[in-house]
């Protein structure tokens, strides 16, 4: 099975005696691979010798390959292929993403030293203070839906209550970075979050803002995605009429204010409480742990795997690549054990859990409703 996952994979990875192993494939797109694997290095020094052997691919491209549909039945025997994204159709496997240590092509900082940093940031600018408007910069030339997105901009002919922005990376890098800066860009009530080619990196960010998500209807998952709701963490804009729900997100944002503030101030503290760090080690430590009982092998080193080792990465490396591996080293082994993994759902309680997630949107999109009836019949 995990043969079958290499036609796609960038990497295969073992980790044996505690040690991590590498047989490279083929170059990602810019560095993520390298800052995966940075990753897992620094997952090993915060629990040393605490995962057992195994062995995986890992493709660092966007969007999901594992097909469902084509792997059913009992041994139907999917390939296990390890990525940073999934949708409800597909198998792979989700880990963090490379941009948790760092992502250097943008300039945006290792996490553990950012998410202080925009809290410190979501103070400058009170939430009643901010700019009454839902708030969007990216780079919409990846996705037909970023481009729709465009079309909800205000102009002379419509206010659909929201501020669109292009971000212009390559300018960006010629001027310093000082237009991108995360911690900075808390000024507005509502941020949107929207998909990009497969998800986006830039949800983790938004969602640390203090300001209500306005979250565009994915279609992918990363790993902690599914753990947030709709109407606590977020407010559900739908994918098919953009403009019209972002109008009346804002609008009902503003009409009640406190209930806006506190979805936004509850995304926050998931993001700065449930998703620091030592979390993301915790999940790459379980999802890995869990992993490894799967196997009916014992791994061993390939003739072409090179062993890898935090030392032998950080120190060839340059500029602000070899910054962000220095600030992203994990110095000393964690004091405390892994946090300790909750049983899987049952069945029933998943169910109400999708449920209730379900009920939240439907819920949106009937208010949506009655808010436009209401001006048609005025009009």
């Amino acid at each position: 099975m995990i043969e079958r996952a290499h036609r796609t994979a960038h990497f295969r990875l073992l980790i044996i005696n505690g040690k991590a192993y590498i047989e490279k494939y083929r170059q990602s797109i810019q560095t993520r691979d390298m800052f995966t694997l940075w990753g897992i290095l620094q997952l090993l020094r915060v629990y040393p010798g605490r995962l057992p052997d195994l062995e995986l691919m890992f493709d660092c491209d966007d969007r999901p390959i594992i097909r469902s549909k084509d792997f059913r039945g009992p041994n139907a025997g999917p390939p296990p292929l390890f990525r940073y994204c999934a949708d409800e159709g597909s198998l792979d496997i989700v880990f963090p993403d490379w941009s948790f240590w760092g992502w250097a092509e943008t300039n945006i900082k290792p996490w553990r030293s950012l998410l202080p940093s925009i809290k410190e940031g979501n103070k400058r600018t009170k939430w009643k203070d901010r700019l009454p408007y839902a708030y969007w910069k990216g780079n919409p030339s990846v996705a037909p839906t970023r481009k729709d997105l465009l079309k909800c901009n205000v102009s002379d002919k419509n206010d659909w209550n929201a501020r669109l922005y292009i971000q212009n990376w390559e300018q960006e890098s010629k001027q310093g970075y000082k237009d991108s800066n995360l911690e900075s860009q808390c000024k507005h009530r509502y941020k949107i979050y929207i998909e990009g080619w497969a998800w986006s990196v830039s949800e983790k960010y938004i969602m640390a803002c203090d300001s209500m998500t306005l979250y565009v209807r994915p279609r992918y998952y990363d790993f902690f995605m599914r753990g947030m709701e709709p109407l606590q963490h977020f407010w559900p804009i739908r994918d098919n009429s953009k403009c019209t729900s972002l109008k009346f997100a804002v609008e009902w944002g503003n009409n009640h204010k406190d209930k806006a503030k506190a979805i936004g101030e509850a995304a926050s503290n998931f993001i700065q409480e449930d998703l620091k760090m030592d979390y993301v080690y915790d999940y790459m430590f379980h999802v890995l742990n869990e992993y490894a009982k799967l196997l009916k092998f014992k791994p061993t080193i390939p003739p072409n795997a090179v062993e890898l080792c935090s030392e032998t990465m950080a120190c060839p490396a340059t500029g602000t690549w070899k910054k962000f591996m220095v600030e992203s080293m994990v110095e000393s082994p964690s004091d405390e054990l892994p946090c300790t993994l909750p049983p899987p759902y049952d069945p029933l309680a998943l169910r109400d859990f999708l449920e209730r997630k379900a009920n939240s949107t439907r819920q949106v999109e009937a208010w949506e409703n009655e808010y436009w009836q209401s001006i048609d019949k005025k009009q």
